[in-house]
């Protein structure tokens, strides 16, 4: 079984990603034209009719904070479709953000992404595979880049058996402003490699637990891609 370790580091550069071939279709979780995590419109709603209401009013300073707080709540709920890699021993990017991790020992390797509050931040499946253990942790909301964040951050871990036998497990975290997680999955649930599995409102990271026998294709700095970027791949694969 994997175990869960943490470090840190901050650098900068851009990882590319395996070869591309179709748009993955989430199942159960379609966003259509509409392409924004449904977490969102309780937010962006009543925001957008505050603005109009503002605005017909002629109150131009509240208008301008409304304009410029809904600007923020569309992009950080976007939700865009992501061209996933397919291939056999791939291991997807789970969250868009900046590795501030990437190491491994005797048991496997580990990578950690720290999601911004500009990132987007619904989360997806690593790899093919069923979900064989859900836990979800309440705790802190310190700043998620900080070395202590994965042991005492409001937290909920995966642990998955892959289509080719391994274990894997990554794990939401929250962060200093986030302060819900949201699964979008449950234990026994069969998922795709880049399936939606949930996803982290206002700023966080999520670590990932890699077995051995795999090479990392991420070094601390980068910026990755969820669901499209592939931060480790089986050996010999």
């Amino acid at each position: 079984m994997v175990s869960a370790q943490f470090a840190w580091g901050f650098p900068v550069r851009h990882v590319g990603s395996a070869t591309m071939s179709k748009v993955q279709t989430i199942p159960g979780n379609p966003r259509g034209r509409l392409q924004f995590a449904p977490e969102g419109w309780p937010f962006i709603i009543p925001t957008l009719l505050l603005l109009m209401l503002s605005a017909a009013l002629c109150w131009w300073t509240p208008s301008i904070i409304l304009a410029l707080l809904l600007t923020f709540m569309v992009n950080f709920f976007r939700d865009p479709e992501r061209l996933t890699p397919e291939g056999e021993g791939l291991f997807i990017c789970p969250a868009d953000g900046k590795v501030i991790r990437a190491d491994r020992d005797e048991s496997g390797a580990y990578v950690d992404i720290f999601m911004n509050v500009f990132d987007v931040h619904v989360n997806r499946a690593p790899m093919s595979g069923r979900i064989t253990h859900m836990k979800y942790f309440p705790g802190n909301f310190i700043n998620a880049s900080f070395e202590h964040a994965g042991e005492e951050n409001e937290r909920n871990r995966f642990e998955m058996r892959t289509d080719d036998g391994g274990v894997i497990a990554f794990t939401q975290i929250a962060g200093l402003v986030a302060r819900r997680i949201v699964s979008y999955t449950a234990v026994g649930d069969h998922v795709e490699a880049g399936q939606r599995i949930g996803m982290i409102r206002f700023g966080s990271r999520v670590n990932c637990e890699i077995p051995a026998g795999y090479e990392l294709c991420a070094s601390v700095g980068d910026h990755v891609t969820a669901g499209k970027s592939v931060i480790a791949r089986k050996a010999g694969s």
